[in-house]
């Protein structure tokens, strides 16, 4: 398959498979080593691209963003940081004179994720600089270079000004590039049996972990209709192709907690490429955004060629690996109340960022008069499929809201959830932490500081 793209200013094309990573790509065809192999899987940031199009800049990973993802788009690599005539990027002269680098095979990806965050004007550098590791320097003087780098003005060369049109046609070698929902429809109901790629931070592990042969994909990040975020009908819409991204900023003010779990979701470079319809749609009991979706009473979105049906989220998944979508029907977008004061999500892993939840607890709890008038929650990580905890509800409405009734409703999760023992919790423990997830709801209602990160002895 022939791809079109801007390589740190040059226009070039590659021809590969369309499972072919960037990574693999840059390395073996094009020889810029500087972008690295570390875990091959999204999580260290050694293989940070810069990648711009329509939606503007954004640091990626390389070893799991396949070719056909960089149709008319342009990439920098480490190599493109500086200018064309060797002049240093204001983030690579911060990295010498602050002595950021030791060992070196993980500094190109921060000099790429740096660059990335430089161009936004982007000074939240622990929140920019998470999906880089390093082993050596203890970060402190990467994030002082980064901080002194960050009122420098963009170099011009940043300033990429990709032609998405200036591309060969879409769809060819195995592969196929919609540019709207409509296109979308129309292929996969002749086409059932492929495999969808939005921003491919799960589809990519198959491929680069798994080994996998995917014979007949669909890349949807052409497709801008499905990315769209906005008001519809009153209440909120999300296109499934948002980005995690583009969810954040638009949930930061309405739905602050949410925001809050968002930036712990994955890093910058996932967070980036992964999309709001491809955490719900691959059925993972513990994706972080199904919990919220079901305590908000989200609805689902599903288009099969002409034919569309709305089902509410806890209907759509059905057991493990299995949800309620038939083939060649897809998620064009998700829908929720416009705002809800009373949401409240917390995710409990061993690690804050890059982690994968051991439990999620979402609730929205109203409380009038005194006493719970509604309920509803989500829980990810506690059984096959994330979950609203129904017997929990039942136990809350209609009574006071005091400790009294919390501690009372607790025992209910025994009869929602069985959750198992695995490497990331116990059952018991899994347990434990969603009784104390409702009494910090409790806590923080009356006004109690709860944030780990704001508690001290």
């Amino acid at each position: 398959m022939r791809i079109g793209f801007l390589l740190n200013g040059e226009r070039v094309e590659a021809d590969a498979p369309p499972t072919r990573t960037l990574l693999d790509w840059l390395r073996e065809e094009r020889g810029l080593t500087g972008t690295k192999e570390g875990c091959n899987e999204g999580d260290c940031g050694a293989c940070t691209v810069l990648v711009t199009d329509e939606r503007g800049a954004r640091a990626l990973n390389a070893c799991i963003l396949f070719l056909p993802q960089l149709r008319g788009k342009a990439v920098r690599t480490v190599e493109g940081i500086a200018g064309p005539e060797g002049a240093l990027h204001p983030v690579q002269r911060a990295m010498v004179d602050h002595h950021g680098s030791q060992c070196g095979f993980c500094t190109p990806g921060f000099v790429v994720a740096m660059a990335a965050a430089h161009l936004n004007g982007d000074c939240d550098h622990d929140a920019a600089l998470a999906g880089n590791l390093c082993r050596c320097t203890g970060y402190a003087p990467i994030l002082r270079a980064a901080e002194a780098a960050a009122a420098e003005p963009v170099p011009d060369w940043m300033r990429d000004r990709p032609n998405p049109d200036d591309a060969p046609p879409a769809g060819s070698g195995g592969a196929f590039l919609p540019r709207s929902a409509d296109e979308l429809a129309a292929w996969y109901a002749d086409h059932p049996d492929a495999t969808l790629i939005a921003g491919a931070t799960d589809v990519g592990l198959w491929v680069t972990k798994g080994l996998r042969d995917l014979p007949e994909v669909a890349f949807l990040s052409g497709a801008r209709d499905l990315a769209r975020i906005e008001e519809r009908d009153g209440r909120l819409w999300f296109g499934a192709g948002a980005t995690m991204t583009e969810v954040l900023e638009a949930v930061r003010d309405r739905f602050p907690s949410w925001a809050a779990l968002i930036g712990r979701y994955g890093s910058a470079q996932v967070r980036n490429a992964a999309t709001i319809g491809g955490n719900v749609a691959n059925g993972s009991p513990i994706g972080d955004n199904p919990p919220v979706l079901l305590a908000l009473g989200a609805r689902l979105h599903l288009r099969r060629g002409e034919e569309r049906r709305v089902l509410p989220v806890e209907d759509f998944f059905l057991d493990y690996g299995r949800q309620d979508r038939r083939p060649g029907e897809f998620l064009e977008g998700i829908d929720v109340p416009l705002s809800a004061p009373g949401l409240r999500v917390w995710k409990v892993s061993k690690r804050w960022d890059q982690d994968i939840s051991a439990v999620c607890g979402a609730f929205d709890i109203r409380v009038e008069d005194g006493r719970v008038v509604r309920v509803r929650t989500g829980f990810g990580g506690m059984a096959a499929t994330p979950r609203r905890a129904r017997a929990l509800e039942a136990a809350l409405e209609g009574r006071p809201w005091d400790e009294a009734t919390v501690e009372a409703a607790v025992p209910a999760l025994a009869e929602d959830f069985r959750p198992i023992d695995d490497m990331r919790a116990s059952a018991a423990y899994r347990l434990e932490v969603a009784g104390n997830l409702l009494r910090r709801y409790l806590h923080e209602s009356r006004g109690a500081a709860v944030s780990v990160r704001a508690v001290r002895p």
